[in-house]
């Protein structure tokens, strides 16, 4: 239990600094429409236009927000790669160098994005180490060439390897960097795509929509319009994380006339209701402990009741040629702490094969320590040495010439 306990307290550490300590994280997500909803007027659908998750957004919060350090904005595609007859899959991400201060990414080959780079939407990349894996296995990444939708893509740096559950990479937004392609985010909106901008077919399908819009029903999904698929916002101090996701709330509200197309997550809070909930989980293991050594210790002690019933005549055979009751006494004593050491040593080698089994099969991270293996196997001879004390008492207290005739 103690395994269990210390393996999740670690691994929430862990998480806590994979995401960055002081982010809140603000992600675009698509409206959607049930065939049934009652068909909106025009001048309704044109109040509530929303231009999506946009750099003007990014700006707009830096400006607005007091104690911000930075705004990192993120887009992401998936997209295929290609070097030298080579081909994986993978995501095609757009940041900046903020991106890894604030995910806690190093490099282990190369340099960060440069600001002529991000200022001029150079063709560079850095590549995740399951990529360089898979494309650059026999030879050195750093300045060769990725392909990507028809543009070439020089490597400028690797970074280093990292290890995300499935369960964390959902519920707390963690990517998979081993096989995730980086590049500038302006480098992403010039040379690859940008959603917010609006082309001659967007126009023609726009118009073919209103001339059909009396026939056509609305669609369950719209089109993602979203210029920025995530923003991370980074605070000064943890202090004002509250007060700032109500401040960002109501400016996004505002410029996206109040249509309800994206989410703020603060994964520090839910880290922190996680570790609420497992600090109970703790407890609740502690007190079935508590519970299991109670119902231990009263089987020791009904054993050694048991016993002194039934050596009643050694015991008075004892007493009688000189034995004192501190010599009955520690005797009973010492058998109770044996019984309880000799199942604390199998208690030992059992938990630490059953803390090996739950981590493989359960997936369930576990460490055993040092400390938890000597207050396990203390509080193992404890419990002999106390609930061995009341039949000990007992067995010394007890009348030679009674306990000679006992039988």
């Amino acid at each position: 239990m103690l395994a269990i306990g210390a393996g999740t307290e670690k691994e929430i550490l862990e998480q806590i600094k994979q995401i960055g300590s002081n982010n809140i994280i603000i992600k675009a997500r698509e409206i959607e429409k049930s065939e049934n909803e009652d068909t909106q007027s025009k001048e309704q659908l044109s109040s509530r236009y929303s231009p999506g998750l946009s750099m003007q957004d990014a700006e707009n919060i830096i400006q607005t927000v007091p104690d911000v350090n930075y705004v990192s904005p993120e887009i992401e595609t998936e997209s295929s790669f290609y070097s030298d007859g080579l081909k994986t899959q993978g995501k095609l991400i757009g940041v900046t160098n903020r991106y890894f201060e604030s995910n806690n990414l190093h490099l282990a080959q190369g340099l960060e994005f440069s600001k002529h780079q991000l200022e001029h939407s150079l063709a560079v990349c850095i590549i995740g180490k399951g990529i360089k894996a898979k494309l650059f296995a026999k030879t050195e990444p750093i300045g060769k060439l990725i392909k990507c939708n028809g543009v070439w893509l020089t490597v400028v740096g690797v970074l280093e390897n990292r290890d995300v559950t499935q369960g964390a990479s959902q519920k707390f937004s963690i990517r998979n960097v081993n096989s995730e392609v980086y590049i500038p985010v302006n480098t992403m909106l010039m040379r690859f795509y940008n959603r917010s901008n609006l082309t001659v077919a967007d126009i023609k399908k726009a118009a073919g929509e209103d001339e059909e819009e009396e026939e056509q029903p609305v669609t369950k999904t719209e089109e993602n319009y979203h210029q920025l698929d995530r923003l991370v916002v980074n605070m000064n101090s943890s202090n004002s994380i509250s007060a700032a996701v109500e401040v960002i709330d109501k400016i996004l509200n505002r410029r996206h006339n109040e249509v309800d197309d994206y989410e703020i997550v603060v994964p520090e809070l839910l880290l922190k209701q996680e570790q609420r909930t497992r600090k109970l989980f703790n407890v609740v293991l502690a007190v079935i402990a508590g519970i299991s050594l109670l119902v231990g210790g009263i089987g020791i002690m009904n054993i050694m009741l048991a016993s002194v019933l039934e050596r009643t005549k050694e015991i008075g055979l004892r007493l009688s040629i000189g034995a004192r009751q501190k010599d009955i006494l520690f005797q009973f004593v010492a058998e109770a702490v044996l019984i309880s050491l000799s199942g604390g040593i199998a208690g030992i080698i059992l938990g630490i094969t059953l803390a090996y089994f739950i981590e493989k099969l359960a997936d369930i991270q576990t460490i055993i320590s040092t400390a938890s293996v000597v207050l396990s196997f203390l509080v193992s001879v404890s419990v002999g040495l106390i609930f061995g004390i009341f039949p000990a008492r007992k067995a010394s207290e007890q009348s030679p010439i009674e306990s000679l005739r006992y039988e």
